[in-house]
């Protein structure tokens, strides 16, 4: 479905973000509003045991509410402790917290994040939602990290899954998800400042919460980033800094949430000046619990970016989305969860010279049914079998089923499999990217160096899990996942039958297999160890006649054959923490990047009921690294020391 027009940004709101206006506001809120009740204060360890941690209830295993215990995927919980005790100031960081996910910095502003291999700048096999919200980008079906951007104080949890999560998040959700939730807005009443610097950048939120005459509660808040550009390993200056400013609120009350963003950004580019990106977004959910004990779910939300790349193209993205689902009880054994959803994304697209997606202004939608039944067989076996129905505009009908098994095999221990297929639909780098914008015609024939992917197809991935999970004590907890994936019709560049330039085409193949493990210790009430590794083989092949360029252009995949961290957690008086987190990659083949290690550190001390001070040092085992790209051209990271202040009221 392909309709034409142009799509109006929010101006006014892009306006006050860039004259700062939303800061001075804020902060005379946040001065003159009356002392709240002090808010949650910081937890030590001795107050959140392991017991209470596989307590957890989380989402995205099941769309429905349950503990982190009974889940049957390979999730890992990053909670909101684990991310204050790290000094981590924006999401990419904190994700460096899951020992499930691979995570590489490729510049000042960019990131390669996945699970279970295919890292590339640009990624396209994961799926991250910010409170029920995708960020997926449908430009490469991946996210702009330097777009995205959170109050890390607000910060509820983040569940990261590594594996399929197709059946109830649909296509894309091949490799993992990320789900980041934010706390509700009954949780951050009172008045929070924070300011965070260290060599390179600087990050400042304010934050402020009450109570609404109806009984709920609200926040609003505003932050600021600035990055510095940063050096490649040759000592050129690499101009991917970027400063961001970001304001938004959430209201809480009789079971309804609205939440809103706004956000205003210049990231610097070589040559050119600055690409400038806006954003904002509105969401409405509402849970009604029936009087027959079905919980019925509706979700809606609008979502507009902007990214103007000189040189390159300015698009605008309205994004609108429904879903409405249903979790109910079929009898005493059954638990049913079924819901429908629809996507509308209006693309407006003004080309530069360089490159063009064509046609400019594209109309895509994604529209599905689910439904996933858990049968409890008895006290200690369920059945989980689901599917979902998703339809898109470029390949059609998607079928995205997936069956598992939990065996309780001890109180304190479940086993647990599955099967999944799913697939990662194509998206318009896929299929409309040309290049260069106005190619030379010969005899008719454009000339294009890239001449798009008319017969992409979507990439498909058939998964088998086997994982176990146990808390032998109540001061260790383990997990294991084994994972094997074949896919197939993954995405090549192959030379045009036009015989000029390169096509996207699907002529290889891959497999991939490995094994997770994390673990935790609590060695004493004040200290707790906590690691991590995973092992991976990664194998693609091309398929009988292909000639593919995907190295070449720098797309192919990029991954290590294994990672691991190990934290420590310590009390070392009341109010006083040391947080120490070593990190080990492999070596990437191509382009090829040696292995490291890195360390960092956090101090942390709650000076006063009001006030708390961390004192944090990264990458402190060498003078700098680097993690992605090719020699010569690539960023190094130097060894940073900083200072962050948080204060409440």
């Amino acid at each position: 479905m392909v309709k034409t027009g142009r799509s109006r940004s929010p101006r006014i709101l892009q306006k006050i973000l860039r004259a700062g206006r939303i800061f001075p506001v804020l902060a005379g809120l946040a001065l003159a509003a009356p002392a709240f009740a002090a808010q949650p204060g910081l937890v030590d360890l001795a107050e959140l045991s392991l017991e209470d941690l596989s307590k957890i209830r989380v989402t995205s295993v099941s769309k429905r509410d349950e503990p982190l215990s009974d889940a049957t995927a390979s999730i890992y919980v990053i909670t909101a402790e684990s991310i204050r005790r790290s000094g981590a100031a924006s999401l990419p960081e904190a994700l460096r917290l899951a020992p499930n996910i691979q995570v590489a910095r490729i510049d000042a502003r960019n990131y390669a994040i996945t699970a279970r291999g295919f890292s590339t700048a640009l990624e396209n096999k994961l799926l991250v939602l910010i409170d029920g919200r995708s960020v997926y980008s449908p430009l490469f079906s991946g996210v702009f990290w330097d777009a995205q951007d959170v109050a890390i104080d607000d910060i509820d949890r983040i569940e990261v899954i590594s594996g399929p999560g197709a059946t109830l998040w649909g296509a894309n959700a091949v490799n993992g998800v990320i789900n980041i939730t934010t706390k509700a807005a009954g949780a951050t009443p009172g008045t929070l400042a924070s300011i965070s610097a260290d060599g390179t950048s600087r990050v400042g939120t304010v934050r402020h919460g009450g109570e609404l005459d109806n009984g709920g509660s609200y926040r609003i808040y505003a932050r600021t980033m600035l990055q510095e550009d940063l050096d490649s390993d040759a000592g050129a200056r690499s101009a991917t800094g970027m400063k961001r400013t970001q304001a938004g609120f959430r209201a809480d009350w009789a079971g309804l949430t609205v939440q809103g963003d706004a956000y205003s950004g210049e990231l610097h580019q070589a040559g050119t000046r600055d690409i400038r990106i806006a954003g904002a977004n509105l969401l409405g959910r509402k849970t009604v619990l029936l009087a027959s004990g079905t919980e019925v779910t509706a979700q809606a939300y609008w979502d507009f970016t902007q990214r103007d790349q000189p040189n390159a193209f300015n698009e605008h993205l309205n994004t609108i989305d429904v879903q409405v689902q249903g979790a109910m009880s079929l009898g005493s054994r059954n638990r049913l969860v079924a819901g429908a959803g629809v996507r509308m994304a209006f693309d407006r697209i003004a080309n530069a010279s360089s490159f063009a997606f064509l046609p400019g202004d594209l109309d895509l939608y994604w529209a599905n049914v689910f439904m996933q039944n858990e049968t409890r067989v008895n006290d200690q076996l369920r059945v989980i079998a689901g599917v979902k129905l998703e339809q898109n505009n470029y390949t059609g009908l998607e079928i995205l089923p997936t069956l598992r098994l939990a065996w309780k095999t001890a109180e304190n221990s479940m086993l647990w499999t599955s099967a999944s297929r799913t697939v990662r639909a194509p998206s318009r780098i896929d299929r409309d990217f040309y290049a260069p914008s106005q190619p030379p015609v010969v005899a008719g024939v454009p000339q294009f160096v890239i001449g798009g992917g008319p017969q992409f197809a979507s990439e498909v991935a058939n998964v088998a899990e086997l994982g176990y999970r146990i808390q032998p004590s109540a001061t260790v907890s383990f997990s294991a996942t084994a994972f094997a994936t074949r896919y197939d019709r993954l995405r090549t560049l192959e030379p045009s039958p036009n015989g000029v330039g390169q096509v996207f085409s699907n002529l290889a193949t891959g497999r991939t297999h490995g094994l997770e493990l994390w673990g935790q210790w609590q060695v004493m009430p004040d200290w707790r160890l906590s690691g991590g590794a995973v092992v991976q083989r990664v194998r693609t092949e091309l398929e009988k006649g292909s000639r593919d360029l995907s190295a070449a252009a720098g797309i192919a995949t990029s991954d290590p054959s294994h990672y691991w961290s190990l934290r420590s957690s310590w009390d070392i008086a009341a109010g006083h923490g040391i947080d120490l987190m070593l990190r080990r990659y492999g070596a990437l083949p191509s382009p090829a990047v040696p292995a490291y290690s890195t360390l960092d550190l956090n101090y942390t001390w709650q000076a006063t009921p009001n006030l708390h001070l961390s004192l944090f040092g990264s990458s402190l085992l060498d003078s700098r690294h680097v993690e992605f790209g090719r020699s010569g051209l690539r960023t190094a990271y130097e060894r940073q020391v900083g200072v962050k202040l948080t204060w409440r009221r």
